[in-house]
């Protein structure tokens, strides 16, 4: 296999702010190994329903205990990365419409910047991105045609591509957001996963030559 030839797949959904905190490193990593990002918008959504509904008890009964250490944790990572992750008060965040707007802004070539737009709207100004307004705000301002999007994101073809990247995960063993793919089969799962994530592409690359 030739180097040009490791992959790495990036599946993920805007709502998630452990993506967020992803997302802000996952460029450095790609750009250490030489290896391209293949991003892949999902709905995590589905992805619980199909394979991960304790989700949905975690957080309707959340452990005091656990719970204290998740808001330290994700304060920390937050720090950590150099991002404002603060408590939008839409959440769980109805994303079908900004993850298909995801898609077509990588149609446009504007995937990675519409994108760190909108988890900064959302997490860092707390404004609800299932808003066409708010959606329309976060197109013009990486340089795409609100309306014609907006419009877009209601066709069909646009819903059966994020379906499918959705069934896809699930279907690969995936069971939440941020998940990465090293060659097909080698799967990661969350923020805190990139040291692994960096040595399985490095000795990708190694073994290519």
């Amino acid at each position: 296999m030739a180097s040009s030839d490791t992959r790495f797949e990036f599946f993920f959904d805007i709502s998630s702010p452990w993506t967020y905190l992803a997302f802000t490193r996952v460029e450095d990593v790609a750009a250490r190994c030489g290896v391209e990002i293949d991003f892949k918008p999902i709905l995590v959504g589905g992805v619980f329903n199909a394979v991960n509904e304790s989700v949905y008890e975690a957080r309707a009964n959340p452990h005091p205990v656990k719970g204290r250490y998740y808001v330290k944790d994700l304060r920390d990572w937050a720090t950590f990365c150099g991002v404002t992750i603060g408590q939008p008060p839409v959440f769980p965040l109805p994303a079908a419409g900004i993850m298909r707007v995801a898609l077509l802004a990588q149609d446009a070539g504007k995937l990675v910047a519409f994108s760190k737009a909108a988890f900064h709207a959302y997490w860092g100004e707390l404004k609800d991105i299932s808003q066409p307004e708010e959606i329309a705000a976060l197109c013009e301002a990486v340089g795409m045609d609100a309306a014609k999007t907006l419009e877009a994101v209601q066709s069909d073809e646009v819903k059966a591509r994020l379906r499918a990247n959705t069934q896809e995960l699930i279907e690969r063993g995936g069971f939440g957001s941020p998940t990465m793919f090293v060659n097909q089969t080698d799967m990661y799962f969350g923020n805190d996963r990139f040291e692994l994530v960096e040595a399985a592409l490095k000795a990708s690359l190694k073994a290519a030559g």
